[in-house]
């Protein structure tokens, strides 16, 4: 297997990163999302920072980026997790090498909490996040309905150790 290199995303690898937001939309484990927006739409809603792509050779992963949590001045440093992983590479430690990346440059960035909201039947994200730092601060019960099922959301969240102490 051709090793792995964490990339910065851009809008050229759009489509690629588009193709894996759906294939996590068509597990209903991933988000309540049940479209993926244009590229513009994506942009606008994640920080200009902390954007990464996993490949191998030409071959698109998986990628994580950071959203605000608020515009609010007082949450600056405060952002949300997004990782999503192909589905062929899924079990390969992607999501943790992405997740590891991405906190490391979210405290860079004077990001000092992380937070990420999790269906519970996701098992294997909810694992990479406490492995990467998260623990479960709470669940959210019956948050939001998908596809007419009303769904509990594990809240994670991971302070950082230097950023904000």
């Amino acid at each position: 297997m051709p090793p792995v290199t964490l990339l910065p995303l851009t809008p050229e690898d759009w489509s690629a990163v588009r193709g894996i937001y759906l294939e996590g939309m068509a597990t209903g484990n991933a988000t309540f999302e049940t479209s993926a927006p244009d590229w513009d739409h994506w942009n606008a809603a994640h920080l200009p920072f902390c954007r990464l792509l996993a490949r191998s050779d030409c071959d698109t992963l998986g990628w994580a980026a950071l959203s605000p949590v608020s515009g609010r001045c007082v949450y600056g440093g405060v952002a949300e997790v997004s990782v999503y992983v192909a589905e062929r590479a899924r079990g390969r430690g992607i999501g943790f090498l992405l997740l590891s990346a991405l906190v490391a440059a979210s405290e860079q960035n004077a990001i000092w909490m992380l937070q990420a909201g999790i269906f519970p039947e996701n098992e294997a994200s909810i694992a990479i996040h406490q492995k990467a730092g998260f623990r479960v601060v709470g669940v959210r019960e019956r948050l939001g309905a998908l596809r007419g099922r009303w769904r509990d959301v594990v809240l994670l969240e991971r302070r950082s150790a230097v950023v904000g102490v």
